[in-house]
């Protein structure tokens, strides 16, 4: 960036459940030197923000306000130019997040969202992509438990194996929470909008340059009983996997060859069944209007679970990587996945952007192609565990 801007990160919804989480987590964990902000189209209700957490930390008691909404291109224009780095959590994004992504490509400013919308991150790569890496902008999506410790536990497994040979990795996820209704009323419009997103798919895969002379795939997946885990495990088609492939495309250390399995776990054989069937039960459910509007009735955006019931919530990926004749096997744990860690991540994958030196990349990246190394050492830092648990 050409010239020093106003604010180092503005935090996007703060006003809502995982946005004012994450700017807890800021007012806490933020340097004192960095220079932030909170937006958001209601000002009553940034104020109240800003007085909660002036009780956290009483210097945020002079946080600047920004009023700005998605239907205000001037608005998103005027917030992109004065700042670093933009921290999103307003969504669903495929609804409420391209006008964001095109002010930050235009102005050169660093873009993270929580999306887990596979539709949003292809459509976004499609129309942004090449004007962000002019402009030098970091468009990173997925920085919440979409897809962080899937993407990043995937990216330390491979720096556990030899260099220069063809990889394998799997991973395995376990979580103990409550997911955010954000993620529930995204899912549900994914759902409802395969037709859209299939051909987003194909538009994507005709234009996109895959590097040369290696090969980027998915292992023979199916459901089966993994007895070094004793579970079953069931392939888990969320963006996760795509997130990993691709930074196993742009990274080279990923070798020759590199072909990636993504699973959750089942405790009991008669689980696995329910879980499929509920899954089918949703996709088909939101295919219509009326059944679709019904299932996002269920949950209300915005609110979340108490503090206490957080507490008691957890996740943890098991990864078996092999190559070169070695094999290891990592975990990446940490607590509730659904909303404390995820702002969290989000909260340092932002940070990561305003303050730490990074790969000289541009345009739309994933979190350990454009941070990488930075963003391990500082979600460890931050009580994130990632380790070695054989080899």
């Amino acid at each position: 960036m050409a010239a020093k801007r106003q604010y180092d990160l503005v935090l996007f919804g703060a006003t809502g459940f995982t946005g004012g989480l994450t700017a807890e987590y800021l007012a806490l964990h933020a340097p004192a030197t960095t220079r932030w902000a909170l937006a958001g189209r209601n000002r009553s209700k940034l104020e109240a923000v800003r007085t909660r957490l002036a009780a956290l930390n009483p210097a945020c008691a002079k946080l600047p306000l920004i009023e700005a909404d998605v239907g205000d291109a001037e608005a998103l224009r005027q917030l992109a130019q004065s700042t670093t780095v933009v921290l999103t959590t307003v969504g669903p994004y495929i609804l409420h997040g391209e006008p964001l992504v095109a002010a930050c490509a235009a102005a050169g400013t660093h873009y993270v969202d929580l999306t887990g919308e596979p539709e949003f991150v292809d459509l976004m790569w499609l129309k942004y992509h090449e004007l962000a890496q002019k402009t030098g902008a970091k468009i990173v999506h997925c920085c919440g438990f979409d897809s962080i410790p899937h993407d990043l536990g995937a990216y330390f497994t491979v720096l556990q194996l030899p260099q220069g040979v063809p990889l394998k990795v799997e991973g395995f996820v376990r979580a103990g929470g409550t997911f955010s209704a954000g993620t529930y009323h995204s899912a549900i419009n994914a759902f409802g909008r395969m037709r859209e997103y299939a051909k987003v798919v194909k538009q994507r895969r005709a234009r996109e340059q895959y590097p040369q002379g290696r090969r980027i795939g998915s292992t023979r997946q199916a459901v089966r009983y993994e007895k070094s885990l004793g579970t079953w495990v069931v392939p888990f088609p969320t963006v996760d996997p795509q997130v990993v492939r691709r930074s196993a495309a742009a990274l080279d250390r990923y070798g020759p060859e590199f072909r990636y399995g993504h699973y959750v776990q089942v405790k009991k054989l008669a689980s696995v069944a329910a879980l499929i069937g509920g899954v089918s039960a949703l996709f088909t459910l939101a295919q219509a209007g009326p059944t679709r509007r019904w299932l996002l009735s269920k949950q209300t955006s915005g609110q979340g679970p108490s503090a206490e019931r957080r507490a008691k919530s957890w996740f943890r990926v098991r990864f078996h990587g092999e190559g070169g004749g070695k094999k290891v096997v990592t975990e990446v744990k940490g607590g509730d996945p659904g909303y404390s860690e995820t702002a969290k991540m989000l909260a340092e994958s932002a940070l990561c952007l305003a303050h730490d030196k990074l790969p000289d990349r541009a345009g739309q990246l994933t979190t350990a192609a454009a941070m990488g190394d930075a963003l391990l050492a500082r979600l460890q830092r931050a009580g994130i565990s990632f380790e070695v648990v054989a080899q």
